[in-house]
């Protein structure tokens, strides 16, 4: 599986999917800071999964239909910053789809992430990511799982990968940075989350006309076929 996620920057980076999907051929393609209220139905080869409703810049998740059956979709609510309560309230900062593989006969889960502003702590972020795994383990128990998406987390990732393996999960960075725009802010800030999938990579893929670049993780499914289970939607 392939999967995609960029942070659009206020949608400015929207014109630039149908050039990914010629160009990389992703199975998904997870976005961040979208406007939910025009997205196109098809973009190349990729349907529209769902969006988020409870803010205007929210989160997408497209998806390959000739390869996958979309299973079940959920958004879900975080933790909120001071950001979020004083300024643009975040309703949702997850949104998830459960697919069933049509080659592979076999189901996943993969989610769209975005977590609370440099302005919040680390650990307001730490108990987004903590509360965002739980809540895919209730859409997709026990299968493959992978989370994509802009952590907001410049600094102290071995601490994260640290917390993030307590909980079952194992910490993706991508081959360089995807993040540039201020001096002090540079960095991995788009990660990936998985569990049950074995990350043969992670690319930092060519600037756009957003402040984040997008990344392209190679995933594979790990283990043994988990159990199908009915469809949810």
């Amino acid at each position: 599986m392939k999967v995609v996620s960029y942070n659009l920057r206020k949608h400015r980076a929207i014109a630039e999917l149908a050039a990914l999907d010629e160009r990389y051929s992703p199975d998904v393609i997870a976005l961040q800071e979208v406007d939910t209220t025009g997205l196109a139905e098809e973009v190349g080869k990729l349907r529209l999964a769902h969006s988020t409703t409870g803010n205007r810049l929210g989160l997408a998740v497209y998806y390959r239909a000739d390869l996958f059956e979309l299973r079940a979709v959920r958004a879900f609510a975080l933790k909120k910053s001071l950001h979020d309560h004083l300024l643009r309230p975040a309703h949702e900062r997850l949104l998830a789809v459960r697919l069933h593989d049509l080659l592979e006969q076999r189901e996943s889960v993969v989610a769209s992430f975005h977590a609370a502003p440099l302005t919040a702590l680390n650990s307001l972020r730490r108990h987004q990511i903590r509360s965002a795994l739980a809540e895919l383990q209730f859409l997709g128990p026990n299968l493959p799982t992978l989370m994509v998406g802009d952590y907001n987390y410049p600094v102290f990732k071995d601490n994260l990968a640290a917390k993030v393996r307590e909980v079952g999960y194992e910490l993706s960075l991508s081959d360089s940075r995807t993040y540039t725009r201020y001096k002090f802010f540079r960095g991995h800030f788009d990660l990936a989350t998985s569990v049950g999938f074995d990350i043969a990579g992670v690319e930092t893929l060519p600037r756009g006309s957003s402040d984040h670049l997008p990344i392209l993780v190679h995933a594979h499914y790990a283990g043994v076929p988990v159990q199908q289970t009915e469809p949810v939607i």
